[in-house]
Order: structure tokens, then C-alpha cells, then sequence
């Protein structure tokens, strides 16, 4: 069972979370959708799901960096930042 509070709705009966699996919390005033609370019923469930979908995100994001980091891996090796200095300022120098 789900229902729709406002924030001072909450703030007055908080029974309202016991009595539903999740509860809407909408600011009445200006319209504006403030969050969710879930049931403990559902709570290690739906913590299980964000940590499985932020991983997702996580590993998107860092195969998207590891794509540009492999254009780089090639042409420069396993030198360091100081190495690849000297190399640049020997090759201008000449």
C-alpha cells in the first residue's frame, strides 16, 4: 500500500510509515517532490538495489575514462610524468 504526505503531514502523525510499503513526500505548497520513504520491510531489498545499480554506474563511468586511458597507455609506456619531461625538454633542446 502506498500513499502521497506532505512534509508537515509527516512531521505531525509519523505512524503514516508504519502503516504503508512506501510513502511519497510532496511539499503541498509549491508542488515540489521532496523524496520516499520505504518500509523496513523493504529496506535491505531496496538498499541491495541502489549499491547494484551504483556500482553499474561506477563501472560505466570508469570504462568510459579507461577507453581514453588506453589511447595513452600505448604511445607513452610505463614512463612517469618526470621521465616524459626530460625525454620532451632532451628532444627540444637539440
Amino acid at each position: 500500500m502506498t500513499t502521497t504526505v506532505g512534509i508537515r503531514e509527516l512531521a505531525r502523525n509519523s505512524k503514516i510509515l508504519e502503516q504503508h510499503d512506501y510513502v511519497d513526500v510532496v511539499d503541498k505548497r509549491t508542488h515540489i517532490y521532496k523524496g520516499l520513504f520505504v518500509s523496513p520491510r523493504y529496506a535491505e531489498e531496496f538498499k541491495a538495489y541502489l549499491a547494484r545499480k551504483i556500482k553499474k554506474e561506477k563501472r560505466k563511468s570508469l570504462d568510459d575514462i579507461m577507453q581514453f586511458a588506453g589511447i595513452s597507455d600505448s604511445q607513452f609506456g610505463e614512463n612517469s610524468v618526470q621521465k616524459l619531461t626530460a625525454e620532451k625538454r632532451k628532444k627540444y633542446d637539440e
